[in-house]
């Protein structure tokens, strides 16, 4: 077993993604040498440059050059490499969901493979990506055991801590979110416990085995999903009985153990979309958790219908979506709800365009969209808009260029409905129906 003082020194950050760069990055500038690494080239490239790949995150870019110019912060595609010459190796790798919603291990289970030809006898192994309970252990732990030849809590520690993060936030959130720490061992619990009051500085909930620190990540994300199916579904009745559904969340929140969210057109992202399905692929197929991803993801073909009464066939009609994007001010598209609205639209025929000014006009063409700058002449044959994330640029929004428009969809109840009628354009949005 290698020494304490020698065990906090180096760290490998497999997977660089946003949160993954972004731990390197805050652990690289907190007394530690990290190696990441990534099986993107481009992204190896640039960190070994000084340069953060990840945009818009507040602070990374300074902590990216810092660690460089301290030669505290390197990259190498070998995962096998980095964790080699680490003493604690931190696993931030995505575990996603394939089309018919079944748990998507590929990249994991590569990067398990490579960090257990890799692994020095001695070292911990915490994995922040978010996982179905039970897998750090029974799938992850088991398999570096069989192709290393050590074992759990002997040879090798090994603990759960899941990501808790915001983009666009992720370094302040690594400052002020708990830590939540689970371990397969008291010696593993108490290694990684001491690596993240150095590393992080954050406040730590030390919770009692590797299954708890699964279950309280994916716990958090099914709440969010069921919290805004229940507005959703509020939303729908509201616009039932002719009632403001932002009225009514703004006078129930008033009382302190309301906590309705917003409704919308629909939800997205790496998290809520996703990690419910970890619960629901292993074994809880009845109740909330199932039904609530049934009602957000039908949320796209409401909006769609809401249209439709007003508008009749929408058999070429060009409609534009604002946002690709899965939520306001970041460059995301998964899960994004506009992926959904396009496919329903391409099914009725219409003509579908996109604008997202995070994303070129060769990324939108690439999803299967026409790309329409907001200058384009073109806007005055615009028949429907959706805004679908409610981007920054889209506040000043002028609608008085969209002179042939007959309907705006304002999916995150968020654009000014009075400026728009008074256009003579029919206003639309989620349980407002007044």
């Amino acid at each position: 077993m290698i020494e304490r003082d020698q065990l906090f020194s180096n760290v490998a950050v497999v997977g660089l993604g946003k949160i993954g760069l972004t731990l390197a990055a805050v652990f690289a500038n907190n007394g530690y040498k990290v190696s990441g690494s990534d099986k993107n080239e481009d992204v190896v490239n640039s960190i070994n440059n000084g340069e953060a790949h990840v945009k818009n995150e507040p602070g990374l870019q300074k902590l990216v050059y810092d660690a460089h110019e301290n030669k505290t912060l390197s990259a190498t595609t070998s995962n096998v490499e980095a964790v080699s010459e680490a003493d604690i190796v931190v696993v931030i790798v995505p575990v996603l969901v394939t089309d018919d919603n079944k748990i998507d291990y590929q990249f994991i289970d590569a990067a398990v493979e490579d960090i257990a030809e890799g692994l020095q006898k001695g070292s911990l192994i915490i994995f922040e990506t978010t996982l179905p309970p039970g897998d750090t252990q029974n799938r992850f732990g088991k398999k570096i055991e069989e192709i290393s030849g050590l074992r759990m809590g002997e040879d090798f520690y090994l603990a759960y801590s899941p990501e808790r993060v915001y983009s666009n936030r992720i370094i302040e959130d690594l400052k002020n979110y708990p830590k939540v720490v689970g371990g397969f061992n008291q010696q593993s619990l108490e290694l990684a416990t001491d690596f993240y009051k150095k590393a992080l500085n954050c406040e730590l909930i030390k919770v009692s085995s590797l299954e708890t620190a699964e279950f309280s990540k994916v716990a958090e994300c099914v709440y969010r999903d069921v919290n805004i199916a229940l507005s959703n579904e509020l939303a729908k009745f509201a616009e039932e009985k002719g009632v403001s559904i932002t009225e009514v969340i703004n006078a129930s929140n008033s009382q302190p153990f309301s906590h309705l969210h917003s409704p919308g057109i629909g939800v997205g992202g790496h998290c809520i979309p996703i990690y419910p399905y970890f619960f629901i692929n292993k074994g809880l197929v009845q109740g909330l958790t199932p039904m609530a991803r049934e009602i957000n993801d039908s949320m796209a073909n409401h909006a769609i219908s809401k249209i439709e009464n007003r508008l009749g066939s929408l058999e070429n009609k060009n409609i534009l979506i604002l946002g690709l994007s899965y939520r306001e001010n970041v460059k995301e598209p998964t899960k994004s709800t506009a992926l959904l609205l396009m496919d329903l639209l391409k099914e009725k025929q219409a003509n579908v365009l996109v604008n997202d000014p995070h994303f070129t006009s060769s990324e939108i063409i690439d999803y299967g969209a026409l790309p329409l700058s907001m200058k384009d002449k073109f806007v005055s044959n615009i028949d429907v808009v959706i805004l679908q994330a409610f981007h920054k640029e889209y506040m000043s929004l002028d609608f008085e260029d969209f002179s042939n428009c007959k309907l705006i969809l304002d999916g995150r109840n968020k654009l000014n409905q009075d400026e728009i009628t008074n256009l003579g354009i029919v206003y639309e949005s989620i349980g407002n129906e007044i």
